[in-house]
C-alpha cells in the first residue's frame, strides 16, 4: 500500500498533521520513535491561540474542560516584579496527558499509529520510500515533526561551543499555588512555575550547564524562587534535555515539510511552543492537501507551506529573539526595560508580539 502521507513524530505537531490529513480523507501513517505516554521537558503553558486549535483537533475535550486556567503572568528579575494579564486566559495542561489524548484522537480517526519506530532514512524527492525498523513504506508526502535532535536532521545541526543550554522539568506539590505563570530570571537562565492542579506546580528551567545541572541548583539561583520552594515536595521524576540551540526557522527540506521543533525552536519563556507545534502541523497537512487532491505539484505545496510559515509563524520567532537579547543584556539595560514593561498595557503588547499570526 502507498500512504498519502507519513508523519514522523507523535508529539503535538505530528498528531495535528495526522489528524488534519485524516479528516481530509487521506490514508496516513504516524510513526513515533518513543513510547507514549511520556514526560517531556515543557512549560506546559498552552496559549489561547493553541487552545482553539486543540479543541478542534480533539473530539473529546475533557482534558481542556478540567485544565487549570492561567489568566496572568509574573516576571521576577533583578529584584523587580512585573505583572501582566493574559487575555484570553491560557491553560496549563501536562504534556504527559496532552500528547496521549492527541495520539488517541489520531488512532480513533483511523490513522495508522505506530510507536517505537525509528526512521533510518528517507529516499526520493516525491514519491518517497521511508525505511524504519527494517520495514519500507511507500508514501506520497512526508511531514517531519521528529523534534530538534532527530537522526534525520543531525547533518544540519550546528556545532555547540562553550557551555550548553539545558532544559530541566519536574512537578512539585505546592499548597494553593497562584493561578499565574511565574518566570524567575537569573544570570545564566530562567525558571518557569505554573500550577497544573490545585496542589501541584510544573517547574521548568532553561539554564547554562556551567550555572546549574539540576532543579535544586536552579532554584538556588533566584532568591524569590528559593523562598517559594521551601515547602515543595517532588511529585514527579525530573526529566532533562540538551543542548538547547536556536537556529533559523527551516520549514522545508527539499519536498519534505518540517513542523514543530524540527522546523524551529522558539524561546521557551514566551510560552508559545505548543501553539507553534500545533499550528505548524495543521498548516503542513493543509498545504499538502492541494497536492494530494491533484490540484498542485508537491513542490508547489511545499513552497506554499514555506510562505505560510514565514508569514504566520516566523514573526513570533523574531520577536522572541529580541526578548531573549533584552533578558541577556547588562543589568542596567535590563532594569530600564523592566521599568518600561511596568507601564500598563505594554507588557501585554510585548506578549502578543511573540504569538503566531493565526486568524
Amino acid at each position: 500500500m502507498t500512504y498519502d502521507m507519513v508523519v514522523i513524530g507523535g508529539g503535538p505537531a505530528g498528531c495535528a498533521a495526522a489528524i488534519t490529513a485524516k479528516r481530509a480523507g487521506r490514508n496516513v501513517l504516524l510513526l513515533e520513535r518513543g513510547k507514549l505516554p511520556r514526560q517531556r521537558v515543557c512549560g506546559e503553558f498552552v496559549s489561547s491561540e493553541a487552545l482553539r486549535l486543540l479543541r478542534d483537533l480533539l473530539d473529546n475535550s475533557q482534558i481542556l474542560d478540567r485544565a487549570v486556567a492561567i489568566p496572568s503572568a509574573r516576571i521576577f528579575m533583578d529584584e523587580k516584579i512585573v505583572e501582566a494579564a493574559i487575555s484570553p486566559a491560557a491553560n496549563s495542561i501536562p504534556r504527559f496527558e496532552m500528547d496521549w489524548v492527541l495520539w488517541q484522537a489520531a488512532t480513533d480517526l483511523g490513522v495508522d499509529c505506530c510507536q517505537q519506530y525509528i526512521v533510518q532514512r528517507i529516499e526520493g524527492e516525491g514519491p518517497f520510500t521511508l525505511h524504519a525498523n527494517d520495514q519500507s513504506f511507500a508514501v506520497r508526502s512526508v511531514v517531519n515533526a521528529s523534534g530538534r535532535w532527530s537522526n534525520l536532521r543531525n547533518a544540519m545541526s550546528p556545532q555547540v561551543s562553550g557551555p550548553k543550554w539545558i532544559g530541566i522539568k519536574a512537578h512539585y506539590a505546592e499548597s494553593q499555588p497562584a493561578q499565574s505563570v511565574d518566570l524567575y530570571f537569573f544570570q545564566g537562565g530562567y525558571c518557569g512555575v505554573q500550577p497544573v492542579s490545585e496542589s501541584e506546580v510544573n517547574v521548568c528551567a532553561m539554564v547554562r550547564s556551567d550555572i546549574a545541572s539540576s532543579l535544586e541548583q536552579v532554584i538556588a539561583c533566584e532568591p524569590n524562587l528559593l523562598k517559594r520552594s521551601a515547602g515543595w515536595k517532588l511529585a514527579s521524576e525530573p526529566v532533562s534535555t540538551s543542548p538547547l540551540i536556536f537556529r533559523e526557522p527551516t520549514p522545508t527540506e527539499g519536498n519534505i515539510i518540517l513542523a514543530g521543533d524540527a522546523a524551529a525552536f522558539i524561546d521557551p519563556f514566551v510560552g508559545d511552543g505548543i501553539s507553534m507545534a500545533l499550528h505548524s502541523g495543521s498548516m503542513a497537512a493543509q498545504a499538502l492537501e492541494s497536492f494530494l487532491s491533484d490540484a498542485s505539484t508537491l513542490e508547489d505545496a511545499a513552497e506554499h507551506y514555506g510562505r505560510q510559515y514565514q508569514q504566520k509563524l516566523v514573526p513570533a520567532f523574531r520577536n522572541a529573539e529580541r526578548a531573549r537579547r533584552m533578558i541577556s543584556a547588562p543589568r542596567l539595560l535590563r532594569r530600564a526595560a523592566l521599568s518600561m514593561m511596568s507601564v500598563v498595557g505594554l507588557t501585554e503588547t510585548l506578549v502578543n508580539k511573540t504569538r503566531a499570526r493565526i486568524v
